[in-house]
């Protein structure tokens, strides 16, 4: 297939939010279409709240996709400690007005494309209501799990029924088709009620049902039981159907050669297969001060090799490198946080990475044998796509939700311990623990049977995304609604 697209080609426009988890996952879709469905598309991001780092993954798009930015709208009147997602809520109704005139400038557009549909990130529901307006197919591309949009669906009924603190809540929340969860496992941001972000969430969940249909990051194998259920809720007419198009990840880059390989798959490349634990919170997540220096004192008494992407630390944030803010610190050298001596000392078994490293590569490379995450989702499908078992460390947002399902005996690919106290913002995990932990993941019983399921589960990954497997099926699914639109 070319790289010209017809000239009545459909389009689609997808509207991303700020951050590299968001915008993955909508370049790697929007490429799809068009490489593979002879689509046009247009990513609309936000000029407030996003880092050129976070939007690299738009640097190498196709002919076929373009980007438009809406632009910088003021947020000086949001307290300094205002909730990231209140942030991004502000960000998205202010710029709804710009959105507007957006669509209805493709729509209008001389070439008569028009527009086929219009999808938005599962942050920016809010903008649902414009596409109604204007009459265009409007659906939710969702890149977390559909366990989380069951939660967050939830959310409104959770408002209505409950007064308190939902960690606090007596008994387990059983969502149809979903692995039990906790309270305090569900999203963070619903955790405090007294917390303005609180009710935005709750529209949130209203606001989804504006949605013709969820295009949801996720598969059989990860979430099957789960997809059953929604079915038959969307059979009934209790939500709008769900697609399951995942996993969308990005394919293994070629290299180009061993002189343009990163110099930790060098180094990977002289470790035994299986022999390296690869630690990474993501690029938004980060640790306290404390807890980086008891996490590198337990790698190294648990003496497994490891490589680690290393982080500057916050004290009062774990989402501080969400928007890059981590990043912001001149010429400062993250290494120099780990405690003193730390770096040589491990020389012989471990690698400290600063800031970024390939995540793909190193979960693909045959020295890696775990991964100890976050359980941002698309860390869980890279890691479970390449057979990589986990040892679950969630940090903000809906990673617990991601760490319950994991970590539960329905898949089981993942070491997890719920924390033994509801109130354990800012507990440290101990380095006898992290020692502990990484030990039993990398040679222990429990570490053999998650890597046996990680497996299964890759070979589930493999399934969805041969041809005419159920990935595909899905997508072809929702792609004849917008082909067959006049």
């Amino acid at each position: 297939m070319t790289d010209q697209a017809p000239v009545h080609a459909p389009h689609v426009v997808l509207l991303t939010s700020p951050g590299a988890g968001h915008v993955l996952p909508v370049a790697e879709f929007a490429t799809r279409l068009a490489a593979d469905h002879g689509f046009t598309a247009t990513i609309v991001t936000y000029t407030n709240l996003s880092s050129p780092a976070h939007n690299s993954p738009l640097a190498s798009l196709p002919p076929r996709v373009s980007v438009a930015a809406l632009p910088e709208v003021p947020l000086d009147d949001l307290p300094a400690d205002a909730h990231i997602l209140t942030r991004i809520f502000a960000v998205v109704n202010r710029t709804l007005p710009h959105l507007r005139d957006l669509l209805r400038s493709l729509l209008g557009s001389p070439s008569g494309s028009g527009v086929a549909a219009f999808l938005t990130d599962m942050l920016c529901p809010a903008a649902l209501a414009v596409a109604r307006e204007l009459g265009v197919p409007r659906y939710v591309f969702f890149t977390s799990s559909l366990t989380s949009l069951l939660s967050l669906l939830y959310t409104p009924e959770l408002a209505r029924n409950t007064t308190g603190d939902c960690r606090y809540l007596p008994d387990p929340v059983v969502l149809p088709g979903c692995v039990p969860l906790h309270g305090a496992d569900l999203v963070e941001p619903v955790q405090n009620r007294s917390d303005p972000v609180y009710p935005l969430m709750v529209d949130l969940g209203h606001n989804y049902l504006l949605a013709d249909g969820f295009i949801v990051n996720t598969f059989d194998a990860m979430e099957h039981d789960t997809l059953v259920a929604f079915k038959e809720l969307s059979d009934r007419g209790v939500y709008p159907p769900v697609y399951a198009v995942g996993p969308f990840i990005r394919s293994v880059s070629a290299g180009g050669g061993a002189g343009n390989k990163h110099s930790c798959l060098r180094w990977l490349d002289d470790q035994p297969d299986g022999s390296v634990l690869y630690v990474s919170f993501g690029s938004g997540g980060t640790l306290s001060t404390e807890q980086t220096a008891e996490l590198a004192a337990g790698l190294e008494a648990s003496e497994q090799k490891f490589l680690w992407v290393v982080h500057f630390p916050s004290d009062k944030d774990r989402s501080a490198g969400y928007f890059g803010t981590s990043a912001d610190q001149g010429n400062d050298d993250q290494l120099s946080y780990l405690p003193e001596g730390f770096v040589e000392r491990t020389s012989g078994t471990g690698l400290a990475v600063p800031l970024w490293a390939p995540q793909v590569e190193i979960l693909n490379h045959p020295a890696v044998g775990g991964f100890l995450s976050h359980c941002g989702w698309n860390s869980t499908l890279e890691s479970a796509a390449a057979g990589v078992p986990m040892v679950a460390w969630p940090l903000f947002a809906e990673q617990r939700v991601n760490a319950v399902l994991v970590s539960s005996e329905r898949l089981g690919l993942a070491l997890w311990e719920r924390p033994s106290s509801v109130d354990n913002d800012g507990v440290v995990v101990p380095r006898g623990e992290v020692a502990e932990l990484a030990r039993e993941l990398m040679v222990g019983k429990k570490g053999a049977l998650a890597r046996n399921k990680a497996g299964q589960v890759r070979d589930g990954a493999q399934m969805a995304l041969a041809p005419g497997g159920p990935q595909r099926r899905a997508l072809a699914a929702v792609i004849s609604k917008w082909n067959a639109r006049p």
